[in-house]
């Protein structure tokens, strides 16, 4: 999400391809409270929970493909963005399914739409962004999570085409966080840029690991986390400050800002209490 600055400053910037860069000088924000929602007695959905790495807290859902579908969503069929996890959730009520757990799914300008690729259902509904910029997104090399008829990658944006005929989800941000197993190279250790920030990596083309961190981490700590934490070979940045979640099981809904473009789990309601 582009944060500051004018409309018009960010419709230029979504000309240029690239969204204003964001100051990541600036201090994290205060974590808030997260809505509270009633979790029901079953407990359904992905694996989710807290866990310290580093000495900072994360927490992590971890999705097994086999036993769930991740969906990516962004416009309900009048075109208006959803804009909330709650909004999404009263839509899917609607179609006789819940929400059982969604994270914001990379940057996106202030109309809320998608700065880089966005493939919903095999549609390809935002075009690929290759160009040169200084924000996060721009921050080379960044990268594609996908969904393709082979399971979930994470791959450099540069090929995406490699797999554009296979893929049937797809949301494009940046920076990679990790590349190959070897950490994104403009990367420091040092670096006292620290935000709340939000990502997704990939384990195995059958289990999809999301986390987000619950104390402000910079780049290279949040990347460690993925790469030895979780294990991911490949896992990219999805975004910073904004970083949302909602969780069925936890009883949890961030409603802080309008999002865009929203990775979700969903289930039934059928038989539901």
């Amino acid at each position: 999400m582009i944060l500051g600055g004018a409309l018009v400053a960010s419709l230029l910037s979504a000309i240029a391809g690239c969204p204003a860069p964001r100051p990541e000088s600036t201090p994290a924000r205060e974590a808030p409270a997260p809505a509270a929602i009633a979790a029901p007695a079953t407990q359904p959905g992905p694996e989710i929970g807290t866990v310290t790495h580093g000495g900072k807290r994360f927490t992590v859902c971890t999705v097994d493909l086999e036993a769930y579908q991740i969906e990516l969503h962004w416009r309900d069929e009048g075109k208006g963005p959803f804009g909330s996890f709650t909004a999404l959730n009263e839509w899917l009520a609607g179609r006789g399914r819940r929400l059982l757990f969604a994270m914001n799914a990379g940057m996106y300008m202030e109309d809320l739409t998608p700065v880089g690729l966005y493939v919903e259902d095999g549609r390809e509904l935002r075009p690929l962004n290759l160009r040169d910029g200084k924000s996060n997104f721009c921050l080379k090399p960044n990268g594609v999570f996908a969904i393709t008829e082979d399971g979930a990658v994470v791959v450099e944006s540069s090929r995406y085409r490699e797999i554009e005929k296979t893929t049937n989800l797809a949301t494009q941000s940046g920076p990679l966080l990790v590349i190959d197993g070897e950490l994104h190279p403009k990367f420091s250790a040092t670096s006292q840029s620290r935000l709340f920030r939000n990502g997704v990596g990939v384990v195995s083309p059958e289990k999809v690991v999301f986390a987000i961190s619950e104390d402000p981490v910079n780049f290279h700590e949040f990347a460690v986390l993925f790469r030895d934490g979780l294990g991911c070979q490949n896992a990219l940045y999805l975004d910073g400050t904004i970083s949302s979640l909602y969780s069925e099981r936890l009883g949890r809904c961030d409603c802080m800002v309008a999002l865009g473009p929203i990775l979700a789990v969903t289930d039934e309601c059928t038989g539901l209490q």
